[in-house]
């Protein structure tokens, strides 16, 4: 997974592994806030989609720090799809209408965080962040290097360009990509292109010639 933009238009992590995020879909965009309940969330996306909270499905990266926000999701009768990694996939489903994914919740990488508003401003999607210090000493260091731990991270925190592009690939079969499989002498890929500029997401199935592709790299190493 990759993403470009303008130089000094991406969010720097900095020591901050972590990020709580909230992502939506275009048909949901402004709906969402990082400080309110779950509840309100889920009530406010659903009134954007014209649904009920119960007819909502939320991805959550499975792990013991999202027990309570899992157990108050239950409480709203939301739908909950667990996965084990890959939360950039599961930003990129909530503006995917065939996944079914109406909302992604919880604290995943920050890097992923940045990767995930890149390609939710080119599908015209929204995230809000906000960072997850681990410890005391990655709490203190990032406040000694100036950055506000209450700040609501918008998407144009994230990424400020109108310009970025994103660019992901399978290597094993995932929530959104299928992975790299193997025929004789060749090899298939599944990969997404998009850019915001333009707006256009391109769902690539590729097929490789490994012997080429060996080849050229070794020209490429000399």
């Amino acid at each position: 997974t990759v993403a470009a933009s303008e130089s000094g238009t991406m969010f720097n992590p900095g020591p901050f592994v972590y990020m709580n995020k909230i992502a939506v879909g275009p048909d949901a965009k402004h709906s969402i806030d990082i400080e309110a309940p779950p509840k309100t969330n889920l009530q406010n996306i659903a009134r954007a989609k014209g649904c009920n909270i119960e007819d909502l499905t939320v991805i959550i990266l499975d792990r013991p720090r999202h027990k309570e926000l899992i157990a108050e999701l239950r409480k709203t009768r939301a739908r909950i799809r667990l996965i084990t990694d890959g939360d950039v996939a599961g930003a990129i489903m909530t503006a995917w209408p065939e996944s079914g994914v109406d909302v992604l919740m919880g604290i995943g990488g920050t890097p992923e965080g940045v990767l995930s508003a890149c390609a939710l401003k080119c599908m015209g999607g929204e995230i809000q962040g906000k960072l997850w210090p681990r410890n005391e000493d990655e709490k203190s260091l990032g406040s000694k290097m100036g950055y506000d731990l209450n700040a609501v991270l918008q998407m144009e925190d994230l990424v400020s360009s109108d310009d970025c592009f994103f660019a992901a690939t399978g290597i094993t079969d995932g929530e959104l990509l299928k992975g790299v499989s193997y025929f004789g002498d060749g090899a298939k890929t599944h990969s997404l292109v998009m850019r915001s500029k333009s707006g256009t997401v391109r769902e690539v199935i590729s097929k490789h010639r490994v012997e080429k592709l060996i080849r050229i790299s070794q020209i490429i190493d000399n």
